[in-house]
């Protein structure tokens, strides 16, 4: 018989309830034992993140940019721009919405209120480049990979991608769940983790509704372009999104988004090409996701900004999340770096980001798959079968 998987999701659930529940009773001698080891994960977590950039960007860029054609060029751009628009729908909902539900009394220094317990002790674990160093570097080899068609450089690339990501499923992933309870226990034992469970609560509600109306405007778009009913096109992708819902997985659902984009009228070759495309490229969703929990928390601290900043944040991101496909928690790990260097957050914010991501990973890579069916859609009119390449 197969092993029941206790899932990522169950996981960090499990460990956020658990940490409430022992943060009523644990003692401060035994709580200060789950302050060292969020101590000493969130240094090796500062320590993995530009590894996780260089090492999952550098690979994706090289992907886009060995393609060639005027289809990928556009499939590209209409993935950019949708994301971007998500990004920016998310902020503009996000700042309107999110001040009504955190009250006054809400604000909070997330920083003091993790830290009541202090660490037996830590251990320095710094990093062997800033946030922006990984990144150029990673746009650098991505493109030059490309340019020159380096089979060597793009092998290296590839395996060191492989390296990094065995890290992340063996060694970040597991210890993800131990780290959140560690950052739940303290939050309880300083007496704020109800309160902000409440905030989260109707956070999360309003994320959901965001994403459906993504769907059904991506979906008003497609239909008006090619001229055909967007409720009955987006009905024929149910199938896709409640398989995404079950397996959170964007590429184990490119079988199903792909059949029932023929079943769409898209021609086999467009749907062909640009739904594993854009399964790698397409994340409005996890961006329309990120984006709100950035706004949520930023609101909840008190913290100062403005839409330029965030307009910075999102372009960025619609570039990051190229390296999120195949990766547990992808999306999520390969922003924690410009979460940190453009939006200032800590490694105490970083994991309520985490934690507040992951409990809606599946509908954001629901959403992510179903608006690929869009894409093609659109594509699949843009392109006339005589002018198809």
């Amino acid at each position: 018989m197969k092993a029941f998987r206790f899932g990522l999701l169950p996981r960090i659930l499990t460990a956020i309830l658990l940490g409430i529940l022992c943060g009523l009773f644990f003692p401060q001698s035994l709580v200060r034992v789950f302050s060292t080891f969020n101590s000493i994960f969130s240094n090796l977590l500062g320590f993995f993140i530009p590894i996780i950039i260089l090492g999952l960007v550098t690979p994706a860029i090289a992907d886009i940019g060995n393609g060639a054609g005027k289809l990928l060029l556009v499939t590209v751009a209409i993935a950019y721009i949708d994301t971007i628009f998500s990004g920016c729908l998310s902020y503009a909902t996000s700042v309107s919405v999110f001040p009504k539900l955190i009250e006054n009394g809400t604000a909070i220094d997330v920083a003091d209120m993790t830290s009541g317990a202090e660490p037996y002790f830590s251990i320095a674990i710094p990093p062997l480049m800033d946030v922006m160093t990984a990144l150029i570097l990673s746009f650098t080899l991505g493109l030059g990979i490309a340019f020159f068609n380096s089979p060597n450089l793009k092998n290296i690339a590839t395996e060191f991608k492989d390296i990094v990501v065995k890290a992340i499923e063996t060694v970040i992933i597991p210890l993800l769940p131990i780290y959140i309870f560690g950052i739940f226990l303290n939050m309880t034992h300083t007496g704020q983790a109800v309160r902000i469970l409440k905030v989260f609560i109707a956070i999360i509600g309003v994320i959901f509704l965001l994403h459906i109306f993504l769907l059904v405007l991506q979906y008003c778009i497609a239909g008006a372009i090619a001229k055909k009913n967007p409720f009955k096109l987006l009905g024929t992708m149910m199938p896709a999104y409640f398989t995404a819902l079950g397996t959170s997985s964007s590429a184990a659902t490119i079988p199903v988004t792909l059949n029932q984009t023929l079943k769409n009228g898209v021609r086999e070759e467009i749907a062909g090409f640009s739904i594993p495309l854009c399964a790698t490229i397409h994340l409005s969703g996890s961006t329309l996701k990120i984006t709100a929990c950035a706004v949520a928390l930023m609101l909840m601290q008190g913290m100062p900004f403005d839409f330029g900043m965030f307009l910075g944040f999102i372009l960025m991101l619609g570039i990051m999340m190229v390296a999120a496909p195949g990766v547990p928690g992808g999306a999520i790990m390969a922003a924690l770096g410009i979460l940190s260097s453009m939006l200032g957050f800590g490694q105490e914010e970083q994991a309520l980001m985490i934690a507040l991501y992951i409990t809606m990973d599946n509908f954001g890579t629901a959403c992510n798959v179903t608006g690929d069916g869009a894409i093609a859609i659109v594509l699949d009119k843009l392109f006339p079968k005589q002018n198809a390449a």
